[in-house]
């Protein structure tokens, strides 16, 4: 049997496995990752602003009534 064929093949192999490990780099991010949370803050402060209103209607009742005038 001719075995040139198979050293052959096994000779290419052993010499680009050493180049094709070497290809694979992780490095870490320059910068910091950053996350936006405006959603949270725009929500909070509705639910703040829903709470005073609510507080300055009970404060007030002879300015904003919650029944119509006139009826009983």
């Amino acid at each position: 049997m001719n075995r040139a064929p198979r050293l052959n093949i096994a000779v290419t192999a052993l010499i680009l496995l050493p180049t094709l490990s070497a290809c694979v780099t992780v490095r870490p991010p320059d910068k910091p990752i950053e996350i936006n949370l405006n959603v949270k803050i725009e929500q909070e402060v509705l639910v703040r602003l829903q709470r005073d209103v609510d507080q300055l209607i009970r404060s007030n009742p002879d300015t904003f009534p919650t029944k119509p005038q006139g009826s009983q």
